[in-house]
């Protein structure tokens, strides 16, 4: 009699530890539609790297020289083709630009990297104003991205993109410090 006392006391903290600690559902992740009519035109523009999150730390390495990193995004030559430039700027101050080539895939939610076949880039709304998350998959990795208008987003926004990634299995999160001035974007 004790041990089903003591089971259904299990049953019932673990329900309430549920409830106080609930993770969203998968569905709360909402993709970002590319018909052509809408995509890609309110994510053209410049964006500011604030975090990211991974299953492991060594997927977000690539991150941890970062001080801040300044996007900006631009119709490429034809609808499918999205141009992305950006500076890093280094903890030790140094500037680095990169530039690559997104393809849109018709049918799907899915961007593909021109150069990088094992890589796929899927683009989610945040509920963060200004806000805009990215999954990255690759060969071996696969990490989250928040991206907001803003440098500094409100505390609530980067709290909330920590819960929900956690609840997907990224326990490893980087937040860049954005504590140097933003290298200045190049125009070629």
């Amino acid at each position: 009699m004790l041990h089903k006392i003591w089971e259904a006391l299990l049953y019932f903290a673990a329900i309430l530890l549920n409830s106080i600690y609930q993770c969203p559902e998968h569905s709360q992740l909402t993709t970002l539609g590319m018909d052509g009519k809408e995509f890609p035109e309110p994510h053209l523009g410049q964006w500011h790297f604030i975090a990211g999150a991974a299953p492991t730390k060594e997927e977000l390495a690539t991150f941890d020289p970062v001080d801040n990193i300044v996007f900006n995004m631009t119709a490429g030559s034809s609808p499918t083709q999205l141009q992305l430039r950006a500076t890093i700027r280094t903890k030790n101050g140094l500037c680095v630009p990169r530039k690559w080539t997104y393809h849109l895939t018709e049918g799907s939610t899915d961007l593909k990297t021109e150069g990088r076949p094992d890589m796929k880039t899927e683009l989610f709304s945040s509920s963060c104003p200004g806000g805009i998350m990215l999954k990255e998959m690759g060969q071996g990795y696969q990490r989250f991205l928040l991206y907001n208008r803003s440098p500094h987003p409100p505390e609530s926004c980067v709290e909330e993109f920590q819960s929900l990634t956690y609840c997907l299995e990224s326990k490893a999160f980087l937040l860049t410090p954005r504590n140097q001035e933003a290298c200045e974007l190049s125009s070629n």
